[in-house]
């Protein structure tokens, strides 16, 4: 089928993974090297946080303020911006989106958040002008795999779900969206975008 909609998730498909800057962060201030993990994933409280900082309930600012507090009392300032001072756009998923673009594909970046003050990592990586939506889950109150958030996206793109690709790193949603007819292509490697572009039919250099 022709599709008209390229959806794209941020971290890890978009981005490199931020893990690895993550893991360079904590060996420069001398922590241990899974010390951001065990307070943003494994400790509850550090969950909680993530999560409100992701629906928009706290700003970056008050987020690292907090999670400066679980990492041991570390320098608070701008934490999520050095934490991810390493994180870059991957070049074939630009590539990806541009060509969508270019063949007059809606493009959209859906994203659950970071914050973006006083670390903005769409600016900072260059991507935030690629797309024509971009619905970012602080921003909007709804963060994936909530089926809303799909809806919201496929509402301000203007398609169905069927008209639609979607791609991104995390299992459940992209069940979320399947749900609602969208296709999907798991981001687990290198050659993601060539897969998407595929199914898109685009063309190499289109």
């Amino acid at each position: 089928m022709a599709y008209r909609g390229l959806i794209v998730d941020f971290a890890g498909v978009l981005s490199t993974p931020l893990g690895l800057s993550v893991r360079a962060w904590c060996d420069r201030q001398g922590l241990p090297s899974d010390a951001w993990r065990r307070a943003l994933v494994d400790d509850p409280a550090g969950r909680a946080l993530y999560v409100e900082l992701e629906l928009g309930r706290i700003s970056q600012a008050e987020w690292n303020l907090r999670t400066a507090e679980l990492l041991g009392g570390i320098e608070h300032e701008d934490l999520m911006g050095r934490a991810h001072a390493e994180v870059r756009a991957v070049p074939e998923m630009v590539a990806l989106v541009e060509s969508a673009r270019r063949a007059g594909l809606a493009v959209a970046l859906l994203s659950n958040s970071y914050g973006v003050d006083p670390y903005n990592p769409y600016v900072a990586t260059g991507v935030w002008d690629l797309f024509d939506v971009q619905v970012i889950s602080g921003d909007v109150g709804l963060a994936k795999p909530d089926p809303e958030i799909f809806r919201l996206t496929l509402d301000r793109m203007g398609l169905a779900g069927e008209d639609c690709v979607f791609v991104d790193d995390y299992p459940a949603n992209l069940l979320a969206a399947e749900e609602l007819g969208i296709t999907t292509v798991h981001a687990d490697g290198p050659a993601a975008a060539s897969r998407a572009a595929g199914i898109l039919g685009l063309a190499p250099g289109q």
